[in-house]
């Protein structure tokens, strides 16, 4: 079969969309794994969220116990410093 003017007309239409067919279907491919990606990151972003504000609560906690600490240090020391009781008996 020859080729007509015709004929390699259409063979060139149909390679053009071929090419842009698949060219397209990879950009919707890559949308899909941008999107895939995207949610991940957001998780990801969620939990280190959590770790942050859970590391903010046990910073405070440990804060306080620091605190109390402090409070009876004090009580603590004037108690071994004190003559020792002997026992009764």
């Amino acid at each position: 079969m020859f080729l007509t003017k015709k004929n390699l007309a259409t063979a060139r239409a149909l390679g053009v969309a071929l090419v842009a067919t698949v060219t397209f279907a990879g950009c919707a491919t890559y949308k899909e794994e941008f999107a895939t990606i995207n949610s991940r990151l957001d998780q990801l972003d969620a939990k280190v969220q959590n770790a942050a504000q859970s590391a903010e609560s046990a910073n405070q906690s440990a804060q306080q116990a620091n605190q109390r600490l402090d409070q009876i240090e004090g009580r603590v020391q004037k108690l071994e410093s004190a003559p020792r009781r002997v026992p009764r008996g």
